[in-house]
Formats: structure tokens, sequence, C-alpha cells
């Protein structure tokens, strides 16, 4: 068995922070460059799924969705999966309390502090365990489910799909980086538990001492 993680490509949130002041979060495009990331992304998703049929779980937010469209993949079952969303941080943002908010959030901790109108990080690692735990059942004992799954999603909810399915503990997630966009991650089942294929960058050292490795 094998889960494929998949970040979106490059999104206009990612290089205009003031976009989430106009646009809901749900509804920002790619950019160009997002697209071009996407493009090139479909050869080296297709190498990993190879011969096998694979099942996708997208997020429903319109980057997720426009990247997997472009990257040319033939899935056997496509599932629009809330669950795997981003984040949620409200509804437009105001500029000046999204600066507030990102300082507060940073010295809280990103997995505890409850964003006002939206989601704390521990809220997403909640929703990420009642999707493993319906895609492991169906992974398990659903002999039509194909057993190589692709799923587009987020930078944090690629981060805590990996922290509940390794149970990483919370301060190893906090040191940890999101993906690049386009940037995937492979887990593979070997019979007996996952493994992931390398490890994420830390931008600073989990304060347990614990050390990011493959698992």
């Amino acid at each position: 068995m094998r889960i494929i993680l998949l970040r979106h490509g490059q999104s206009l949130g990612n290089v205009d922070e003031l976009a989430y002041c106009r646009i809901p979060d749900h509804a920002l495009p790619l950019t160009g460059t997002g697209e071009d990331e996407a493009r090139a992304a479909g050869p080296t998703i297709k190498a990993l799924i190879g011969d096998s049929p694979v099942a996708a779980y997208v997020s429903p937010y319109t980057r997720t969705r426009h990247t997997f469209d472009l990257l040319g993949i033939e899935a056997e079952r496509i599932v629009t999966e809330p669950r795997v969303r981003e984040q949620d941080w409200g509804n437009l943002q105001d500029p000046v309390q999204q600066e507030v908010l990102k300082h507060q959030r940073h010295a809280f901790g990103h997995f505890f502090f409850r964003l006002p109108n939206g989601e704390s990080g521990a809220d997403v690692d909640d929703r990420v365990a009642a999707f493993l735990d319906g895609l492991e059942v169906r992974l398990h004992q659903d002999e039509s489910h194909p057993k190589t799954v692709l799923v587009v999603s987020h930078g944090l909810t690629i981060r805590l799909l990996c922290r509940r399915l390794f149970d990483w503990s919370i301060d190893l997630f906090e040191s940890l980086s999101n993906p690049d966009t386009c940037e995937n991650r492979v887990l593979d089942h070997n019979g007996t538990g996952w493994r992931l294929d390398r490890p994420f960058d830390q931008w600073r050292d989990s304060p347990d001492g614990t050390v990011q490795h493959p698992v």
C-alpha cells in the first residue's frame, strides 16, 4: 500500500498575503508559476503510481483541485475530501488583524492557537484523524479500493497527516517546515506499519529533543 501526499502548486496567497483580505481562501487560484509546477509534477506522480490503479482524495479548494487536474492523472476514484482542506482562518481577513494573529500564533504555538472564527491546528488534527481512520479501513478491508492513494492537500494538513500516522509529538510537529509547493512525500506500508520516504525540513530543534527522521 502506498499514500502519496502532494501539496498544491503556488497560489495567489503564497505570493500576495493581502489576497486573503479580498478573496475567500477556498477560492484562491494558482498563479502561472503554480500551474507550471503542477504540470511539471505530473510525470513524477505518474512514476510513483506506476501501473497501479489509484484513488485520489483532493481538498475542495480551487488551488488543490486545479493542481490535480493539471497533473494529468487518470484515477480510478476521485473524491473531493473536505477533511484534508487547509486550516480555516475564518472568512475574509483584515490585513492589520492578520499580522497580529500571525505573531500571536507563532508565540502561542501553531497546534493549539485557535484563530478567531477559524480553527486551531488541533482541530485540523482531529479531522485528519477521522479521514485516516476511514482510509485505513478501506485500504485493509475493501478489496475494490486501489492500494495506491494520492492526497492533494495543503502544507500544514500534510504535516498533520504524518503526525497522526507516526504519532509524532506536538513539539516535533511544531518544529517542521511545510513541504514546498507541489512537493510530495511518499508513505509505504511494509505489512506492519507506514514508512516515510524522506523527512521534512526542520526550521528549529524540537523542544522535547525529538530528532526528525524517516519512520
